[in-house]
């Protein structure tokens, strides 16, 4: 019961809390429409004199400062992301002022805003106080009003209509409330329209992302084929080279068993040393269940190797592209080491699911949490093989646990089923 009073209080708080946005919104809009729009048009009116020239970058400026905060409350209040566009140019002049699209696009937002926006965002406010007024003032001030008093469509003249303006207050209230949180997205929503980066810089900047993964990409296989050519150089081949003159002086004690019989026991030794080398190396590459079996048992298998206790939990339709696969594999491998070395906790949990043209894994340890990238590379390792496929990651880990990172990799699931499962 205590329960459900307090979700109910967090539900009120929160209803408050969006009526009480809905009107700082709406009176910030007044405000831009009031003062950055009108001295943006006054600085276009004033160009033919030559003074519009001086006015328009800082009055530009100040427009964009106010669509900025805009886009800002957008995100924080409805979690509507608005994409900014490039910022003004700041010593270039009038003339670069407007060939900005940006610029445009914040002045329609000045002007349309009190038109569309602020007349959605009064609804809310309006509600709450009109409502409040017929619940909480009208049972006490009726008589004195007369027969002349009227609450929306009922007349207030007994105690039967001062009940029915009673509740048509409440409910009025109740409305008010219910309907600002559904508001305030909306008007986020059409923020976004209106403020949002031009098409044309967010071809610009998806570009500019894809040619930094890409670099990042090359530069990660580079790395990986000088990985393997040391490994190999210093480890394995110096070995096979040792064990091969080790035979060959084996076979040279032939005459003496004692000495060859400890030549071969010393041959014997460097093998073993030279396939522990391969073990490790080939542990950076593509594991063969991942090849024949797909990743839900890759990471099945993973769990074997683990010592902690690891569940999988696997929701793919069929495969999913191998380069998809092998990043997701390497991503849950690490995010594995990384909960057996620092997490402190004895039990994993592992989803693999494939929905709306995502890969979703989500990897959960009962750890002591406290978890942050800046404090190591493996996240940011993970995070950096993520975004060579457009993908993410998110990590959720408070102090005292769990830990929770989700992985997301927008990939098509066409390929046949071939898991265990």
């Amino acid at each position: 019961m205590s329960s459900i009073a307090a979700r109910s209080r967090a539900g009120t708080l929160h209803a408050l809390t969006a009526v009480g946005r809905c009107h700082l919104a709406g009176l910030l809009g007044l405000v831009v429409a009031a003062c950055a729009g009108p001295a943006v048009v006054g600085a276009l009116l004033l160009l033919p004199v030559g003074i519009g020239h001086r006015l328009l970058p800082p009055a530009a400026a100040l427009l964009r400062r106010c669509a900025d905060r805009a886009r800002e409350r957008a995100a924080r209040w409805s979690g509507v992301p608005v994409s900014p566009p490039a910022p003004l140019p700041r010593t270039a002049g009038a003339r670069a002022v407007l060939a900005d699209a940006g610029f445009w696009r914040d002045l329609g937002w000045a002007w349309l805003e009190p038109l569309a926006g602020g007349p959605l965002l009064a609804v809310p406010p309006s509600l709450l106080v009109y409502g409040a007024f017929g619940a909480f003032v009208q049972p006490f001030v009726w008589r004195l009003l007369g027969d002349g008093n009227w609450y929306a469509f009922v007349p207030v003249r007994s105690t039967a209509g001062m009940l029915a303006a009673l509740l048509l207050g409440v409910a009025l209230t109740a409305a008010a409330l219910l309907l600002a949180p559904a508001v305030l997205r909306l008007h986020a929503r059409w923020s976004r329209l209106l403020l949002a980066a031009p098409r044309t810089t967010e071809l610009v900047r998806r570009i500019e992302q894809l040619t930094d993964s890409r670099a990042v990409a090359l530069d990660g296989r580079a790395d990986e084929l000088r990985r393997i050519e040391r490994d190999l150089h210093d480890g394995a081949q110096a070995r096979l080279v040792a064990l091969g003159m080790r035979l060959d002086g084996a076979t040279r004690l032939l005459h003496d068993p004692p000495a060859a019989r400890a030549a071969l026991l010393e041959a014997r030794e460097l093998s073993a040393r030279a396939l522990e080398d391969l073990r490790d190396l080939v542990r950076g590459i593509q594991p063969p269940v991942l090849t024949d079996r797909g990743l839900g048992d890759a990471v099945r298998s993973l769990a074997l190797d683990s010592f902690l206790d690891v569940h999988v939990e696997v929701r793919l339709a069929g495969r999913l592209p191998a380069a998809v696969e092998s990043a997701a594999y390497f991503a849950v491998n690490e995010l594995l080491a990384n909960a057996a070395k620092h997490s402190g906790g004895d039990r994993v949990d592992i989803v693999l699911a494939h929905g709306e043209g995502r890969l979703r894994v989500t990897v959960t340890d009962d750890g002591r949490g406290g978890a942050d990238p800046a404090r190591g590379t493996g996240l940011l390792g993970v995070r950096a093989r993520l975004a060579t496929f457009d993908g993410s990651l998110a990590l959720h880990s408070p102090q005292g646990g769990p830990t929770t990172v989700t992985l997301e990799i927008p990939c098509a699931s066409s390929l046949p089923k071939t898991s265990s499962s």
